[in-house]
């Protein structure tokens, strides 16, 4: 392993502690050493990359078009460079087999990560695994995780609402959610992620039935974090809002520099 495989334990059974109902993990999402350095100067109590936007600062799109390679190389400067856990969204696992997600994990936790994030979304974007080839899926995660002897922290993401805009939802997906949360919970998964639901009774429900913590990421003013952690939320994260919001503001920088305003 080239990390301490000791100091990784401590920081994987850390990095579980945080998960508290009610009392939620906030993570602003990074993309580099340099944007994680920055993130644990405000006092974080973690680092969480995403994928969006460790795709968009290599220049390339996301949906594991980001070669492998380039993804543990990101992330082992990452782990490098802070004093904190670190959770690395794998996407898919960039492999479909349950032996490709096995070998992948495997090297996510050999750059130092003690938490990831894999999703149910099928490689091409368009529909979901099946509850149980992901639960065959999350099994392989965990066994990679105890070969490495760290108790990795499995966030089992569903994209069921980012199927429909959040106008179409119905208390179906909910359901559904909680059905794969409990497999997925069997699986391994250490918690549940579901990007895309806002309807705070819906959130508090899939809270109150869900066996592993609930991730939900932050996409508009409402529910706000306080509001989150009163449903029941363990962790909230920022997902590619951050990159973005960066990114704005070093366009709007350019362009005062360049047509000579900055600073008049």
């Amino acid at each position: 392993m080239n990390v301490n495989n000791h100091t990784l334990r401590e920081k994987a059974e850390q990095f579980h502690q945080y998960h508290i109902k009610g009392k939620p993990l906030v993570l602003v999402n990074a993309w580099d050493a340099g944007s994680a350095q920055t993130i644990q100067s405000t006092g974080a109590a973690a680092i969480a990359t995403g994928s969006f936007s460790v795709a968009a600062a290599h220049g390339e799109q996301d949906g594991e078009a980001l070669p492998f390679h380039l993804v543990l190389a990101n992330l082992a400067r990452i782990t490098k460079s802070v004093d904190l856990p670190v959770t690395i969204d794998i996407e898919g696992g960039y492999g479909r087999s349950v032996s490709e997600v096995k070998r992948n994990v495997l090297q996510i936790i050999e750059c130092g990560a003690v938490g990831i994030n894999i999703e149910d979304q099928l490689p091409n974007g368009e529909g979901l695994y099946s509850s149980a080839e992901q639960c065959l899926r999350l099994s392989a995660a965990r066994e990679a995780a105890e070969q490495a002897g760290i108790r990795l922290f499995i966030n089992a993401r569903t994209d069921l609402f980012l199927q429909q805009v959040p106008e179409q939802h119905q208390e179906a997906l909910v359901n559904e959610a909680i059905t794969r949360s409990k497999a997925y919970a069997e699986a391994g998964a250490s918690g549940l992620f579901v990007p895309g639901l806002q309807h705070p009774e819906w959130i508090q429900q899939l809270c109150d039935q869900s066996p592993i913590p609930v991730n939900v990421m932050v996409t508009s003013p409402e529910p706000s974090p306080n509001q989150l952690a009163a449903l029941g939320v363990a962790r909230i994260s920022y997902g590619p809002y951050p990159y973005l919001q960066i990114m704005e503001h070093l366009k709007a920088l350019g362009q005062r520099i360049l047509t000579g305003s900055y600073g008049s």
